[in-house]
């Protein structure tokens, strides 16, 4: 892979994070490579993702050094300028980023040499009855010492605003989009619709619209299913719902999700990627769909999602399930796939042999 400029996006309340980014910088310098630090609130006001990447001198390789709220910003960039993004681990519990601290520089040296897998993951847009926008009150009110907010979702413009079909904003998520309640005593009423046919009308603290990606975010927090991120399709969650219907359900990656605030229903929140975004009030709609541009996601290797799933997660196993004694081996056998069986997705089998790792 041809890289003449990286982008930094660091969390610079880490200190390890600093540090890596040193080591990043560094690297760079040893290949020729120019690095820019990508700083979403250094001046004081956050930037659209295309006047960042702009900034930074239209990197062609996103690096992130944090968890996965850092990564969601790099992605953020990286998906605006349809360049890849390497996500470097100092989270606790996130599924996104992929190399440890200590693997930074080799990691470089094998994204340089081309010895990578670019992996290909759903984003969201979406469109809606208005323009999105915080009240400058409510700005003030969220902060609580963080960092400015994002700026209003631009329109896109190669989009036409129809009548029945709203305003296209240039948003992706790649985690969520979510509808929550601003009145604590008061949930938020919405009428959800799946592929322009009413499902339901909910009264909840929340509904949100994952990718696979995110749901093992907010949507796996409020129980919704776990879903391999290398699937296609829309996880629509609702979130402590007031009525008996309070399950998941996944909708084909060409079928919309449609939230619309019903007249009886308080005003709502939007968030896209856990970034308040905007303001619905009753009668206003979003509508919620699979981007046209996807994530590149850099991988050095096979992912293990469902090892990650395990570990990250703390699974243990039913005490029933080991009443004979023995631990159950993570994989069960040494030997390379039969035919009828090569083209399916599956581990290497364990370097000692012993169907163990």
């Amino acid at each position: 892979m041809t890289v003449n400029r990286v982008g930094l996006v660091v969390h610079g309340g880490r200190p390890e994070a600093v540090a890596a980014a040193h080591a990043v910088r560094a690297w760079c310098a040893e290949h020729a490579v120019g690095c820019a630090d990508i700083d979403v609130w250094q001046e004081g006001a956050r930037h659209s993702a295309r006047e960042e990447v702009d900034a930074a001198g239209d990197p062609d390789l996103i690096v992130t050094l944090g968890g996965d709220g850092t990564f969601l910003r790099g992605a953020r960039l990286a998906a605006e300028s349809d360049v890849p993004v390497l996500g470097v681990d100092l989270g606790r519990v996130g599924f996104l980023t992929e190399v440890p601290v200590p693997s930074v520089r080799t990691a470089l040296d094998t994204v340089l040499a081309g010895r990578i897998t670019v992996e290909s993951r759903m984003l969201l847009t979406m469109r809606a009855s208005c323009r999105l926008k915080v009240p400058a009150q409510m700005e003030a009110l969220l902060r609580y010492g963080r960092g400015p907010m994002l700026p209003p979702p631009a329109v896109r413009a190669e989009c036409r605003t129809g009548d029945n079909w709203g305003v296209a904003l240039n948003v992706t998520a790649l985690n969520d989009v979510v509808v929550e309640k601003l009145a604590r005593d008061r949930q938020v009423s919405v009428a959800v619709y799946l592929a322009g046919r009413l499902l339901a009308s909910y009264s909840a603290d929340a509904l949100l619209v994952a990718t696979p990606t995110g749901s093992t975010a907010y949507s796996f927090a409020a129980g919704g299913p776990v879903v391999s991120p290398r699937a296609e399709g829309l996880v629509f969650t609702p979130v402590a719902p007031h009525m008996v219907f309070n399950r998941s359900v996944v909708a084909a990656p060409d079928e919309p999700v449609a939230l619309r605030i019903l007249q009886r229903s308080g005003q709502a929140a939007v968030s896209i990627d856990g970034q308040l975004r905007g303001v619905l009030s009753p009668g206003d709609w979003i509508g919620v769909y699979a981007a046209p541009r996807r994530l590149k996601a850099v991988r050095l290797g096979p992912t293990d999602f469902y090892g990650r799933l395990r570990e990250r997660m703390n699974l243990t196993d039913a005490p029933a399930a080991l009443a004979d004694g023995e631990a159950t081996p993570l994989w069960p056998v040494t030997t390379p796939p039969p035919g009828d069986l090569a083209h399916l997705a599956l581990p290497p089998a364990p370097d000692d042999g012993h169907g163990s790792a």
